[in-house]
């Protein structure tokens, strides 16, 4: 029997391994945690955005980089595949803005115990174990050695390692040493959907403030042009700012500068300017005898109070009814283009996915077996390929991971 040995037991790998027993191999899956899909469970905020609910080109265009190397894999199993998948498997799932997919429970953890169950149904082995090196011989794969000296022989090894994205979940880069043992080049790994630092240090004074329902907007300086607009959610933290729009933003700075991408908030996208300067202006007389600092109860969230009477110029003693028109525009400006200015990203140990990895130029699109040792396959995050937020990252994962495990072939230890 033709013996696959699956390395991470993480989306791709749970998908590869199922995918594999599923032809009839005898599949080992290597997991070096106590438990297969620890990144799994904290994806979506503990919800996991399974996929994006949408047609393969509309899905390529959310791809940044080397997005044509997954044209097979998406082709073959697709968005819609995947959702059709969790489906049969007992978790109903539900579409939500942006396409975004999750499970109805909004449980991460039923998406992972639906895959382990798949591994198990399919017939593959889950053993504890973590991989230290490929064996490699006469050009063909032949095996891996674990952390203990043990040797496994195997006719296909599919590394699904992931990332270098929170590492307590193990991901740790060790792709990254097993594709430079076989020979494969990286690209440089680097953060990808990952928290902001921030030039200004007023977005501390705003700690744990949650921004729900806002546009931001990011100017690329260099460019002189909008890179990125998106309603939703911003985090102001002690560096900066997180959450899902700060995420998704991240990910379309493709090259980082000190001061280069400039963050645009508007706290009020529902109102244009001239509403919101009405809305203020009632706020003005329901307060016309009270300090201009506390007439703002109404408008804005009280730990972010502080910070706009100090952007606006505005004196804070001033009485509201003193408050000219001037200088009520420009407060209307301020809370229309809230300004942050990035300095750099946070450390990659921080981002969500990773950026860079196996060199895609050298692995087969139509299998994801290596061109350089012939038996070793690649899927998930290891790959040189990313997405932007919206459950693209997860899809790739699966649909790598599916063509990785259904195309091992028999193979013989001594050929």
């Amino acid at each position: 029997m033709h013996k696959v040995i699956v390395i991470g037991g993480g989306p791709a790998g749970l998908m590869a391994a199922g995918a594999a027993a599923q032809q009839g191999h005898e599949v080992c899956l290597l997991e070096k945690n106590d438990v297969v899909g620890r990144k799994l469970l904290i994806t979506g905020k503990g919800r996991c955005n399974v996929t994006n609910n949408c047609d393969r080109d509309t899905f390529l265009k959310n791809i940044p980089v080397n997005a044509r190397f997954l044209y097979s894999a998406l082709s073959r199993f697709s968005p819609a595949d995947t959702m059709a998948f969790f489906e049969e498997l007992g978790v109903p799932l539900k579409t939500e803005r942006g396409a975004r997919v999750f499970p109805q429970s909004d449980r991460a953890a039923d998406i992972r115990n639906a895959l382990r169950a798949y591994v198990e149904w399919a017939g593959a082995d889950i053993k504890k174990a973590q991989a230290a090196h490929l064996i490699v011989r006469d050009g063909r794969i032949r095996g891996v050695v674990l952390s203990t000296g043990e040797e496994l022989p195997a006719d296909d090894v599919i590394v699904a390692t992931g990332g270098l994205s929170y590492r307590e979940t193990g991901s740790t880069g060790d792709g990254y040493d097993f594709a430079r043992e076989a020979g494969h080049a990286i690209v440089p790994p680097k953060a990808s959907l990952v928290p902001l630092n921030t030039l200004e240090h007023y977005p501390a004074d705003m700690m744990g403030l949650s921004l729900r329902n806002v546009t931001l907007r990011v100017i690329d300086g260099r460019k002189n042009r909008v890179i990125f607009e998106e309603l939703g959610e911003l985090l102001f933290t002690h560096f900066g700012v997180s959450g899902p729009l700060a995420l998704s933003a991240s990910s379309h700075m493709r090259e980082m500068e000190n001061g280069r991408y400039r963050l645009v908030i508007d706290l009020k996208p529902a109102l244009d300017s001239d509403t919101l300067d009405r809305r203020i202006l009632r706020d003005f007389e329901l307060f016309k005898n009270r300090e201009f600092r506390n007439c703002l109860v109404k408008l804005l969230p009280s730990s972010m109070i502080p910070v706009v009477v100090k952007l606006s110029g505005i004196a804070p003693d001033k009485q509201a009814n003193a408050v000219t028109r001037a200088e009520r525009r420009a407060l209307v400006e301020l809370m229309k283009a809230f300004p942050l200015t990035v300095s750099s990203f946070r450390p990659i140990e921080e981002a969500i996915v990773t950026s860079g990895g196996i060199d895609v130029r050298e692995l087969n699109p139509s299998t994801m077996e290596s061109k350089l040792v012939r038996g070793l396959y690649f899927a998930g995050e290891v790959l040189d390929v990313d997405g932007y937020t919206g459950g693209f990252n997860l899809q790739i994962a699966f649909s790598t991971g599916r063509l990785a495990g259904r195309s091992v072939r028999e193979g013989t230890q001594d050929e």
